[in-house]
């Protein structure tokens, strides 16, 4: 069976296609810069043994609907396509941000899935609206494939009131669902599960630290499979530091920016959303040129990536209280697979809570598969796991087609 995973972003659509006996990836690549004249589409075909052929095309996409037509040309393509035509795709995976309290898991897609998602188009301005439109372009496109819908916030729906709910009067919460709902659940049940599995604790009591670490950040305590807590909130704003964004912060500092500095709510809005992070700390997002930065004795990085670095401590420390305990704590996503500095640095100087990270496995490691980076005397696992969220969307799509 062959099941396409699609992420539509507002400007991008990233694709990858399984042929699910065997999980293998027949092909993957990005569309960008959608709606201006030079778009570009990335793409890549994979042989049985992994090895990739390269294609890259410049040509304008004014919308969703053409750049899915051309990936639709690339993957029947009569001398390196994947398929023969859009009927062998039997099912359409589609990643969608925001599913608000209406989802708690992957569900196929019909006409009331749409109507609900629309209504988290106030919960996701930037993300569920091109989801939709994702949704809608592939119905047409691949007319006989079964769409599902995979939500980001759907894992953390388990999360209990006393972890969601906001201390602001309780009307906010059930008139506007103002509460946490978290992000980057679908890369948390995948590494989470990975983890259980790994250490054997399938259908055993297990508690569970997820790491998700990229341009955004996020953390997860589950237990037994299940997510108790994450640290993004109402929005993907909260909770660790990230690339661009500031995460936690007091809310006293947005009414001073509007009230003492004359901002207006939209100029706020990108400050703390992509002015802010490392971004604002050091001018710099990119973890790689921090790093060298921070290695070449920077102040201002050395002072970026402590912070960075301390709050995730922090909640490490919050989620082992909560979990009261952990089996393992793991590191996921693009800084938390590759980057050995700042694993060490989160993770350093918690031997009182059982933890002590062994330096020379955590330099050393090149994260191809699971690693364990924890010394040989510590009572909780750190384990490093790729994240791959597109297989997660494709396993749970394929799950609910049956």
């Amino acid at each position: 069976m062959k099941i396409l995973v699609i992420n539509a972003g507002s400007s991008s659509l990233k694709y990858q296609l399984f042929e699910m006996e065997g999980e293998q990836v027949l092909c993957s690549g990005i569309v960008e810069r959608i709606g201006l004249e030079n778009g570009i589409i990335t793409h890549k075909t994979f042989d049985a043994e992994g090895n990739a052929s390269k294609t890259k095309l410049e040509l304008p996409i004014p919308n969703h609907n053409v750049g899915l037509n051309e990936v639709v040309n690339l993957l029947t393509d009569a001398e390196n396509g994947v398929i023969q035509n859009t009927d062998d795709i039997e099912a359409v995976g589609h990643r969608v941000v925001h599913g608000g309290e209406f989802f708690n898991k992957t569900m196929l897609i019909t006409a009331d899935v749409e109507e609900k998602i629309k209504e988290c188009f106030q919960l996701a301005p930037l993300h569920n609206p091109a989801n939709l439109q994702g949704v809608l372009d592939c119905t047409k496109i691949f007319s006989k494939a079964k769409q599902v819908a995979v939500f980001d916030t759907a894992f953390h729906q388990t999360m209990p009131a006393k972890s969601y709910r906001y201390a602001i009067p309780t009307e906010l919460y059930e008139k506007n669902g103002i509460r946490v709902y978290g992000m980057h659940g679908t890369s948390h049940k995948y590494v989470s599960e990975t983890t259980i599995k790994y250490l054997g604790l399938e259908g055993k009591d297990s508690k569970v630290i997820t790491v998700h670490l990229g341009n955004g950040c996020s953390m997860a305590a589950v237990r037994n499979g299940e997510c108790i807590d994450t640290s993004m909130g109402f929005s993907p704003l909260d909770g660790l530091m990230m690339g661009t964004r500031s995460g936690d912060i007091d809310p006293a500092v947005v009414f001073y920016l509007m009230d003492k500095l004359d901002m207006k709510s939209e100029e706020v809005y990108d400050l703390l959303n992509k002015k802010s992070g490392m971004l604002g700390v050091t001018g710099d997002s990119d973890m790689r040129d921090i790093e060298d930065r921070f290695n070449a004795g920077d102040e201002v990085a050395i002072l970026a990536l402590h912070m960075y670095t301390y709050r995730i401590k922090k909640y490490i420390g919050a989620y082992m209280a909560a979990l009261n305990g952990a089996d393992a704590i793991v590191f996921t996503a693009g800084v938390g697979e590759n980057d050995h500095g700042v694993r060490l640095l989160a993770a350093n100087e918690l031997e009182h809570l059982g933890v002590v990270v062994d330096e020379a496995k955590n330099h050393k490691l090149r994260a191809s598969d699971i690693e364990e980076i924890h010394a040989a005397d510590s009572k909780v696992k750190v384990l490093v796991v790729p994240t791959n969220e597109e297989l997660e969307i494709a396993q749970q799509t394929l799950e609910v087609i049956g």
